[in-house]
């Protein structure tokens, strides 16, 4: 049966102290941290994942078309999903690792949104990998003219002599023929690029890449944090490396990944997710905080501050958005083993800060739901990334949360300080991994299902969203 969502909301003053996190153990990274895999669903049963039978049309949300996923591979296979993003009318969508990954990037016409089309597939010729992440912007280089996607790569095992993580450059001008231009591989050691951004700043066409570990396993030669001229696509160079070592506020208390924080607890820090707006880069930092950087030298990005959180918070810095003008920041913490002794039972919710000091982010209010405290006591310690927020975009005064079993979450925050929910969509066996807003609608991509094209009930579609 569907849950409906309620706020919990808390206006916040004062400063807070800081927090801890002991890693949790999982698949995906021999450190014994987080699992960046997490969204994959082979087995419902062993590992105790929730899911809700739900509703496509609910308050203020409605699904208006949910395309079928075409199996595309040779071997007859179908793969999962990861992010979504829509640019000119065209819709991609990452894929994720079930059947071995090699999903690449699916692109649908959404010339009508109530009826996608599929047209092309690409980004899945490098062995043994998954795309979960994509970007596309419209660029005007001396090397390039057109409108550039960028595509994670990530290996599903890096002894795989064939395989090698992280992005691939390409020509999707014409969405329907991508041409690639170009690939940028992280050090072999590490599983690859995670989440990335891609951005131009003065006369350079730059990508900001989350390579998690890669400090680690390159022994220091490359850091988690990195950003890529890709001006000239078919020549990827890295031009900057973060090394958070570098912070006073850490540098004393640091080591690997892992930083003793001022109340003594042993905080997990690396590298999830990069975003930017203008010239201001937010970087999820895990239990460093979301990290804010000036970057219009991206030679040369300046630091400027970082959030924090409560001593009985776990940290967990997984994505990032920011909202009227640039002064609000949106962090969302993907928080999925709720019970550790000494912090709330609670999975991860967001929280809202004021940026305009970006030096000194202030926390205005927490967003909750009903998922984010119901933590029945056989659920300790089991992975159950269904009730946690994953990530959020914003249009307007509405931000967005994808919310895995939770689906997707409206929320306004007109009042920063008092957020509220407006609306939800949760589709049976919901597993919404990513969400975007394009015009007049809203793209989810589900795990499971793929994607998915939701519709606010108070507007019409309005004709060709392409002209």
């Amino acid at each position: 049966m569907k849950k409906s969502n309620k706020l919990v909301q808390a206006a916040l003053v004062g400063t807070l102290a800081f927090s801890l996190n002991i890693p949790f153990a999982s698949a995906h990274d021999e450190l014994g941290d987080v699992n960046l895999e997490k969204g994959e669903r082979t087995n419902y049963e062993s590992i105790n994942v929730m899911t809700i039978e739900g509703s496509k049309n609910l308050k203020f949300l409605k699904e208006v078309a949910t395309p079928e996923m075409k199996i595309v591979r040779p071997d007859g296979k179908a793969n999962s999903f990861g992010d979504v993003y829509a640019h000119k009318g065209f819709a991609y969508i990452g894929t994720h690792t079930k059947n071995g990954g090699n999903g690449g990037i699916r692109v649908f016409d959404l010339k009508d949104p109530s009826n996608p089309v599929e047209v092309a597939v690409f980004g899945n010729e490098i062995p043994g990998t998954w795309q979960e992440k994509v970007i596309v912007k419209t660029v005007n280089t001396p090397h390039f003219k057109g409108d550039l996607a960028v595509v994670s790569v990530q290996q599903l095992n890096s002894s795989n002599p064939a395989s090698k993580g992280g992005f691939l450059l390409y020509d999707v001008t014409e969405p329907n023929t991508p041409k690639k231009l170009g690939f940028w591989e992280v050090y072999k050691g590490t599983r690859g690029t995670h989440e990335l951004y891609l951005t131009t700043q003065g006369n350079k066409t730059v990508v900001l890449a989350a390579n998690p570990y890669a400090d680690y396993y390159s022994h220091g030669n490359e850091k988690d944090f990195q950003i890529v001229d890709v001006t000239d696509p078919s020549n990827p160079t890295t031009i900057y490396q973060f090394d958070p070592r570098t912070l006073k506020e850490v540098e004393d208390d640091f080591n690997g990944y892992h930083w003793q924080s001022p109340d003594q607890k042993t905080r997990p820090v690396f590298n999830h997710s990069t975003m930017v707006d203008g010239k201001y880069a937010y970087v999820s930092m895990w239990d460093l905080g979301t990290v804010i950087f000036d970057i219009q030298d991206p030679m040369n990005p300046q630091y400027l501050g970082r959030t924090d959180f409560a001593s009985d918070q776990q940290g967990s810095a997984h994505s990032a958005t920011v909202a009227q003008g640039g002064n609000i920041l949106i962090e969302t913490r993907e928080v999925y083993d709720p019970v550790k002794e000494g912090y709330e039972v609670a999975y991860g919710y967001t929280r809202i800060f004021d940026i305009k000091d970006k030096s000194n982010p202030k926390l205005l209010s927490e967003f909750k739901t009903e998922l984010t405290t119901d933590v029945p006591q056989e659920e300790n310690n089991q992975v159950t990334f269904s009730k946690t927020v994953h990530d959020p975009k914003v249009q307007g005064n509405t931000l967005y949360l994808s919310y895995y079993g939770g689906g997707v979450v409206a929320v306004d925050i007109t009042n920063p300080s008092n957020p509220k929910e407006v609306g939800q969509y949760q589709p049976e066996n919901s597993d919404v991994w990513g969400v975007f807003i394009d015009r007049n609608y809203i793209l989810a991509s589900d795990i499971g299902s793929g994607l998915k094209v939701l519709q606010k009930n108070n507007s019409s579609l309005g004709g060709p969203v392409r002209q």
